[in-house]
Order: C-alpha cells, then sequence, then structure tokens
C-alpha cells in the first residue's frame, strides 16, 4: 500500500467483476514480455488474455496436457495455433536469451544457498521423483498461492524443475 502501483482503467473503487476481466488482462499483457497458459478450457479468459498478448506483439507460451482433460483443450489449441510449447521453466528462458546456471550439486551441501523457511519447508518435500503440487501443498500446509509463486522462484534460482503435469523434483 505505501511503496505500490495500480494501474486500471477503471475508477478507484470499482468491485472486481467478471465482466472486467478481460480488460484488466489486457493491460496485464501489455505489460508483459509474454503470456504463459498453463490450463485453459476452450471457453477460458486465458484465451482473451493470450489473444490480447499476440495482438501487441507479446510471446504466448503453454503448457500441454493430457488429451482427456478439458483443462488442455484450450492450451492445445493455442499450441496448434503457434504458441510455443513449454515443458520446463528453461524453455521460456531460451525463447527471451536468458541463460541459467543450474546447481551442480545438492542445495543442502553448497554453502552459498539460502533458503527461506519457506523454501525449505517446500525442498524438504521433493524428491528426485516428481511429486504433484497438491501433495506439496498438503504436506507442508502452506498457502497455495504461496507455494505456487515460491516453487517459481525456486525454479527460477535453478533448485527445482517443474514437469508437466504440475510435478515438481530437485534439480
Amino acid at each position: 500500500k505505501e511503496n505500490g502501483t495500480i494501474i486500471t482503467e477503471f475508477p478507484f473503487g470499482t468491485p472486481p467483476e467478471a465482466k472486467n476481466f478481460p480488460i484488466r488482462n489486457r493491460i496485464i499483457s501489455g505489460m508483459s514480455k509474454g503470456v504463459l497458459v498453463v490450463e485453459a478450457t476452450k471457453r477460458s479468459g486465458s484465451l482473451i488474455t493470450a489473444s490480447f498478448a499476440l495482438q501487441q506483439g507479446r510471446e504466448v507460451f503453454a503448457v500441454p496436457g493430457s488429451i482427456e482433460s478439458i483443462r488442455s483443450k484450450g492450451t492445445h489449441f493455442l499450441i496448434k495455433q503457434g504458441a510455443k510449447l513449454v515443458e520446463d521453466i528453461e524453455d521460456i528462458l531460451e525463447e527471451f536469451g536468458i541463460e541459467t546456471e543450474a546447481p551442480s550439486q545438492d542445495v543442502s551441501t553448497k554453502q552459498n544457498i539460502r533458503l527461506s523457511p519457506v523454501e525449505e519447508k517446500i525442498y524438504n518435500c521433493l524428491s528426485e521423483y516428481p511429486v504433484h503440487i497438491d501433495e506439496i501443498i498438503r504436506n507442508t500446509g502452506i498457502d497455495p498461492a504461496e507455494v505456487l509463486s515460491t516453487l517459481l522462484k525456486m525454479e527460477l534460482r535453478g533448485l527445482i524443475r517443474q514437469m508437466p503435469g504440475k510435478l515438481f523434483v530437485k534439480k
């Protein structure tokens, strides 16, 4: 509240109504280098956001899913239309020319890697075998939004890897 910024086309105090989401998402896609769609039905608002991104000259990325899932229909549609298929974070970083340095040894043996208490709790839930995000949330008791943002940060740091199907492994 003290050091933030609000960017909106709506008057202050406008309630969050579903009809306003596409307008908000147009602004978000315009401020981004790209848009990643992880799951979407054929009528998902995420497809509207992806369309805005294309109109604005932004990259559109999509994670494929099971052909049996209705939540994969939207991402499969985007991939068919030319969205870049994403299997892990490296696919996006590579597209933007960002190089990552993967850790060469286990985090617990590195002196310069420090994990926050939340990161440590999440990291300890993982192994070399894929663990589903729901299991991570259940085992840690941490709020799902915080788990998601922490997993992304850890992936960007090269500590973990996301696999298709919302599965995570230690690197």
